[in-house]
């Protein structure tokens, strides 16, 4: 068990602001294929994030635990914040004239519609199963939303590559908050989830759909924004020959370890809190100029408003 477990770490949202006029639709230069898997972030976090908030809404009466209650709000707003973050990052897609619409429908069906409040197809859930079903499919989808922060926030090899020093501190800002709420989803699943064996079957059966559905997602939103890059004009195409490329260069994370992260998952003794470090995400968020900015322009109008 990893010491930083027993942590008494309060989970925030916190003010950002980014300011996306001078980023390059290529923000890793001369490296469209690392940067459109990376963007993928963009299309899947502003539904997704939405959705985890509004299955954590509904799972709040549940909650018995005063600590874990107020992690789970921390939780909420920090995804909130979040999903907004990223939509803007869509906008200004938009405004470079790569379209994500004919995407994000497909990913706003899948957390809307067959994910949504009610079973999809009418699938005979016991009263309160369903909620429990998608509190798993959280805690498993979190388990990689852990390991990518931890990775960023390691990623040098972004910094020598020259890559836009305001998209990494969205990616950072975004890794570090994930890496410090790696539990929350988690715990709020095992405090809910009912008991064993059941509670233990649903969490690696969702896992089980995650990973794979996860993967197919990934490949289809890097194989859309290449194709419909308008500085590309179809002159490249996704593929594995060219992720492995930028894999080799640690542009990307291995998929060793991303795989790997599947294995721990499964153990009975498993806590998200072995996850990265909470010292370096922490750190990171002192020193986030988004952050900072946006407290310092928070503190500027609070200071205007006594004067």
């Amino acid at each position: 068990m990893s010491a930083e477990r027993d942590e008494r770490h309060p989970i925030v949202p916190r003010r950002v602001s980014f300011d996306w006029r001078e980023t390059p639709l290529h923000w890793i230069p001369d490296e469209p294929t690392a940067a459109h898997v990376i963007n993928v972030l963009h299309l899947l976090l502003p539904a997704g994030e939405r959705w985890f908030v509004k299955v954590f809404k509904e799972g709040l009466p549940l909650v018995t635990d005063a600590r874990l209650l107020k992690d789970v709000k921390g939780f909420m707003g920090q995804e909130a914040t979040h999903s907004v973050q990223h939509s803007y990052v869509l906008n200004h897609l938009a405004e470079q004239r790569l379209d994500t619409d004919a995407y994000t429908r497909h990913v706003d069906f899948l957390f809307e519609r067959l994910l949504g409040e009610e079973p999809p197809w009418g699938m005979p859930f016991p009263a309160g199963k369903w909620l429990l079903y998608r509190l798993a499919f959280i805690a498993a989808i979190e388990q990689f939303t852990a390991v990518l922060g931890d990775w960023v926030l390691r990623a040098e090899a972004l910094d020598r590559a020259g890559a836009d020093e305001v998209m990494l501190d969205l990616l950072r800002w975004h890794g570090a908050e994930e890496v410090e709420h790696r539990a929350v989803a988690f715990d709020m699943y095992q405090h809910c989830g009912g008991s064993d064996p059941a509670r233990y079957a649903r969490r690696i059966g969702t896992m089980c759909v995650t990973a794979p559905v996860l993967l197919w997602l990934w490949a289809w939103g890097a194989a859309y924004l290449i194709r419909h890059d308008p500085q590309l004009a179809g002159r490249l195409r996704y593929s594995l020959r060219e992720h492995n490329k930028a894999v080799d260069k640690r542009l990307l994370p291995t998929w060793r370890e991303l795989g790997s992260a599947i294995p721990r998952y499964f153990r009975r003794s498993y806590h998200p809190s072995q996850e990265g470090s909470l010292r370096k995400a922490v750190d990171y968020l002192a020193t986030s100029p988004a952050a900072r900015a946006a407290a310092g322009a928070v503190g500027r109008a609070a200071l205007g408003r006594r004067e």
